[in-house]
């Protein structure tokens, strides 16, 4: 189907349906979502979770302590905020069971950049999705079950129609009890109108803000008086009221309100009742209106904490259920935020270098952490993201223990992702000759970008220092082992020797035998033994050299069992892996004339540099980010 087919079958799919109370009542028999809350509707457009058993995933498990997790594909692209949108079906899901969420208002509390507006408008979005019944011509959407007394008729309905009499408590509006008087009380002359809540046309879903603190008054949530009709209506008339404020819109469905605290609190008082008691008054002396619907606030900590320490606001702060929005605090998942992001942009076919977006993302999370004790807060950092550091930080706590320490407030502080799309944004511009980022010029526009920001000079002090401590040195690590790997065309043959050895004498030290080399024929101890091992380790600092040495050999021989007794691949196990790279690579000498950029003394050298500037290319690097990426690794080793 081409677009425009397709956009005109959506249009036939959207428009609204009519029918009489009778069949309503018969599709109510047969379907429960015509009869169905805002928040059953939305409940039943989120959809089933799929269920993850973080057993299957190192990292996971690790994070959630082998929990089953729920994850909803309407939120897939809601990175690292998995107790965040939990939280947030969980209201649905207790509201549309009609418990006490119901009459409460959904808040999300977060710092700024967090992702409230974001959720926000996916369950708008997700809103639109389901259609709702009203009765036609109706200003408020009311449903038509409004025209039923639930004491009266609520036992004949549910026995006929299968309608709970829990769906019966609502009221009719001033406008259907005027058109219920001139029908002479024969509610058969009531249309019903299959609606889809609508964005654009605020339909079911409508969008509140805080004016002027001086002129804001409540009718931009309960509407007031249209002064073109008071030539036809007296003003105390339903059909001279302009139902435009925010409940009058969205009742049936989502009402946003939009930093909500920062609204004078005689402005919320409709909120009070709607939410509490299903309906509200409007500036005039007709009776009250109908509100069945959602509502949905956000507004940054400032403004809720200085509403909640006032006193006088004790009665609504009972009718809010909170769910903090904070920062993403996992590196893996800041980074497919920025990956998003990206794509959603022109700088999607830009070149980014390997490690640019995970710099960026080390950097986010490290600000929003708070500071451990008796441990580094890069380790932290690395633990927050699933990270075992058994090997590496034996000072190095568990996730929860970190997270025990923190508080419950971690993560609403610190650079905001928008913060940090900027950055990124300045990265990709920063060199006029190409669009393209890497993470040498990414500290450079960081450490510009931290002096502008004029932060607190303590802030600015350690921020400058997350870069230098951190972030440079674990870069210079890595790409040394990027233009290592580039380099070294034959050390695979090199890094299996390496294994091969190693498995060896780790298999004779921790068994206690002597062993000789059938080659030279020279015969280690148990010192010797673990003189060689310790030159495979060190480099590596393994804080925990016999649980190590005691994980390989049993991996290994448990490998050669499916392998006709022969030793894996040297790579196939992560950790050493990881170890060896660094055995071989801690002697560099021999890299510099092919890798540095000034004239070449021989042809080979020339042939080498070209293959090797290829081989970079080929990771992900433009020709120019290979010569100012080799050029900084060279200073900075120079001057370590």
């Amino acid at each position: 189907m081409d677009v425009l087919s397709n956009s005109a079958a959506r249009y036939v799919r959207l428009r609204e349906e009519e029918m009489s109370l009778d069949e309503y009542l018969t599709l109510c028999q047969r379907d429960p979502m015509a009869y169905a809350s805002a928040a059953q509707r939305m409940l039943s457009i989120i959809g089933e979770p799929e269920m993850v058993d973080t057993r299957n995933d190192p990292q996971l498990s690790r994070l959630f302590a082998n929990k089953v997790i729920r994850r909803y594909p309407a939120f897939s692209e809601f990175y690292g905020m998995e107790d965040a949108i939990e939280q947030v079906v969980s209201f649905f899901r207790h509201a549309a069971q009609g418990l006490e969420e119901r009459k409460q208002i959904l808040y999300l509390l977060g710092p700024v950049g967090g992702g409230k507006s974001s959720i926000a408008e996916r369950l708008k979005y997700l809103m639109q999705k389901a259609p709702f019944y009203a009765l036609k011509g109706s200003p408020v959407n009311e449903s038509p079950l409004g025209l039923f007394d639930p004491i009266e008729d609520g036992p004949v309905l549910e026995e006929e129609f299968g309608i709970p009499r829990r769906s019966l408590n609502h009221i009719l509006s001033p406008w259907a009890v005027k058109r219920l008087e001139e029908f002479g009380g024969d509610i058969r002359q009531f249309r019903v109108v299959k609606r889809y809540p609508s964005i654009l046309k605020q339909i079911g879903i409508a969008k509140t803000e805080p004016g002027d603190e001086n002129n804001q008054d409540i009718s931009s949530l309960v509407g007031k008086v249209d002064i073109r009709k008071l030539e036809n209506f007296a003003q105390d008339d339903t059909d001279a009221y302009s139902y435009s404020g925010g409940l009058c819109l969205a009742n049936q469905g989502l009402l946003e309100f939009v930093e909500m605290f920062k609204a004078p609190i005689k402005v919320l008082h409709p909120l009070l009742t709607a939410t509490q008691e299903g309906n509200y008054k409007g500036t005039e002396g007709f009776g009250a209106i109908p509100f069945d619907g959602l509502v949905l606030a956000h507004s940054n900590e400032s403004e809720w904490k200085a509403f909640r320490n006032n006193k006088n606001n004790e009665a609504f702060l009972d009718r809010i259920y909170i769910v903090k929005v904070p920062y993403c605090l996992r590196v893996s998942e800041e980074v497919r935020i920025y990956e998003k992001l990206i794509r959603e942009s022109s700088l999607a076919q830009a070149v980014c270098a390997p490690g640019t977006l995970k710099m960026m993302a080390q950097f986010s999370v490290l600000t929003r952490l708070k500071e451990p004790e008796n441990s580094s807060i890069f380790s932290k950092m690395q633990v927050y993201d699933g990270e075992s550091l058994k090997d590496t930080d034996p000072r190095a706590k568990s996730y929860q223990e970190y997270r025990d320490y923190a508080g419950v407030d971690e993560g609403m502080e610190g650079i905001s992702t928008r913060f940090a799309f900027k950055i990124l944004s300045k990265v990709f511009n920063y060199d006029s000759t190409e669009v393209a980022a890497n993470p040498v010029h990414l500290m450079y526009v960081l450490e510009r970008q931290i002096e502008r920001e004029q932060f607190p000079a303590e802030l600015e002090t350690k921020y400058v220092g997350f870069i230098k401590e951190y972030l440079s040195q674990r870069y210079a690590e890595f790409i040394g082992k990027e233009i290592q790997t580039a380099y070294l065309e034959s050390y695979s043959e090199y890094g299996q020797n390496i294994f091969d050895r190693y498995v060896t004498y780790a298999d004779y030290w921790i068994q206690d035998s002597e062993y000789r080399d059938t080659d030279t024929g020279e015969v280690f101890d148990r010192n010797a033994l673990n003189a060689e091992l310790e030159k495979v380790e060190k480099p590596a600092g393994i804080a925990n050299p016999k649980d190590f040495r005691n994980e390989i050999v049993n991996f290994v021989l448990r490998a050669r069992a499916n392998n006709q007794g022969k030793n894996p691949s040297w790579t196939s196990y992560e950790k050493l892996r990881v170890v060896i790279e660094k055995k071989m690579f801690s002697n560099t000498e021999e890299l510099l004339p092919v890798i540095s950029f000034n004239a070449k003394a021989s042809a080979e050298d020339a042939r080498k540099h070209a293959d090797f500037v290829t081989r970079m290319e080929a990771k992900g690097y433009t020709s120019k980010q290979v010569r100012l990426l080799c050029e900084w690794y060279l200073r900075v080793r120079k001057s370590s």
